[in-house]
């Protein structure tokens, strides 16, 4: 039976939903790189990534074990013993690196008892059958297996602004191909993006309205110290979203999502000492942004899937 307790289908109502309790995602971190930061496509990485966006907290170097370990620790002691547990490889690239690798770091997430998913952040052009195929196995064996691929923008010019080294016809080609599998999909995408318009920002979400995926993460553009893009703010290249900005593109682009997808992410956040702007991208804004995406919904009266119609319409 689904539940709903915000005008989106939220990660956690789609969680509850499905297994009647909470789930709580275990992010851990490994010694991966991006074919963008090694030269096999280009050197520096996104010019808005910092640390291939690893929480400050985590460490590659820590033993997968005892970051999986940790981490339910931490859960368990915060949310008590009834609860379930997602593991989730999230910095750099968690397909780029050869099959018997990429078996080993996932093949640990079965050693912890309930672990009933795993959930996978890449890149679209590092999804090869035989990486998709290793997943979908996973899957097979009870597992619920989530790849998050990262667009960003169905934009090209800022694909290659931001050094994405990878087009928008190769993530529609990832969700094609992973959606043949018993695989559920989620896309990020960043608002604010520089010189992006309105235009740009609904012309992604009604891509991924195209698409069979099953979930989205939106992000609002932050800059944080160290990056290409902090020196591009810095020279005053561009400028960073208001928080009213941000939740009026964001409710547009949930408006234009089905409501079957689940919204795993309505914000982004970092910590303060490495934020340079915007000041509500910190964890403790973090509720406030939500709170204003979701009064700009129901300001408006509508909610997920409530302006279908832009599919069949120029913005």
């Amino acid at each position: 039976m689904r539940t709903q307790t915000k005008p989106y289908f939220s990660l956690k109502d789609y969680f509850l939903s499905r297994y009647g309790k909470r789930v709580q995602k275990i992010t851990v971190a490994l010694p991966f790189t991006c074919p963008n930061r090694d030269g096999s496509k280009a050197w520096g990485g996104c010019t808005f990534c910092s640390e291939g966006s690893k929480p400050s907290m985590l460490d590659p170097e820590v033993p997968l074990r005892v970051q999986i370990s940790q981490g339910i620790e931490r859960a368990r002691r915060k949310y008590g013993e009834d609860i379930l547990f997602f593991v989730y490889y999230q910095s750099y690239t968690n397909t780029y690196a050869d099959l018997e690798t990429l078996k080993k770091v996932y093949d640990t997430a079965l050693e912890f008892e309930g672990v009933v998913g795993i959930d996978v952040g890449t890149r679209p052009d590092c999804a090869p059958e035989e990486v998709l195929d290793l997943l979908a196995g996973y899957a097979e064996k009870g597992l619920e297996v989530w790849v998050e691929f990262g667009l960003q923008s169905a934009n090209f010019e800022t694909l290659k602004r931001i050094n994405r080294a990878h087009g928008v016809s190769d993530f529609v080609d990832a969700v094609l191909r992973a959606k043949k599998r018993p695989l559920k999909v989620c896309a990020h995408i960043i608002i604010g993006l520089p010189h992006e318009s309105r235009e740009d920002v609904i012309e992604t979400a009604k891509l991924l309205a195209s698409l069979p995926i099953d979930g989205v993460k939106i992000h609002p553009l932050h800059v944080i110290k160290g990056t290409v893009m902090a020196l591009q703010y810095e020279r005053g290249e561009f400028e960073t979203l208001s928080l009213k900005e941000y939740a009026e593109l964001c409710a547009d682009v949930i408006e234009i999502l089905p409501e079957n997808v689940v919204i795993h992410r309505v914000t982004g956040e970092v910590d303060e000492e490495r934020l340079i702007a915007p000041d509500y991208c910190s964890p403790k804004r973090k509720n406030l942004v939500l709170q204003k995406v979701e009064e700009v919904l129901k300001k408006r009266g509508s909610h997920q899937g409530s302006n279908r119609k832009a599919l069949n319409r120029v913005v």
